[in-house]
């Protein structure tokens, strides 16, 4: 990664992206989408404004002009854009040096690179403490 990106980088790195077999869908500037949008898999970018409810069963990517109002639920999610509601990621969620969170997350795992900013409560699942092994009582060894 470059701390000083070239003109032409950005459209570099959304080629590379698209060309990527996971990619099931993307909206760029200028779509405006509101009500329910579901992603059954796959990652989807946006790159534009949602209002509404979105659920994606794989990898959300939120562009740097990408803007959403409303309820999250995903598996992962990484934020360049501004996200304004709750958000349910059950593996990770990742606010990058530009993106903005306003609202509550739901998340195992939070990273937040310097110059990203949250505003709201974090609520991360328990672990599961670690079960040690039974000792094995087998009469066998019983003198």
């Amino acid at each position: 990664m470059t701390m000083f990106a070239k003109k032409g980088d950005r459209k570099r790195e959304l080629v590379e992206m698209l060309d990527d077999d996971n990619v099931v869908g993307f909206l760029e500037p200028g779509v405006e989408v509101e009500g329910k949008v579901k992603v059954p898999a796959g990652m989807l970018i946006l790159n534009s404004h949602l209002k509404g409810e979105l659920a994606c069963e794989g990898m959300l990517v939120v562009g740097a002009q990408g803007e959403v109002e409303g309820e999250v639920h995903t598996k992962q999610i990484s934020i360049t854009g501004k996200v304004k509601g709750t958000i349910h990621a059950s593996e990770s969620l990742e606010i990058k040096k530009a993106g903005v969170v306003l609202g509550d997350i739901y998340t195992p795992k939070l990273f937040v690179e310097p110059g990203g900013y949250f505003d709201g409560q974090c609520h991360m699942p328990t672990p599961e403490p670690t079960k040690q092994p039974e000792p094995d009582l087998d009469t066998k060894d019983r003198a």
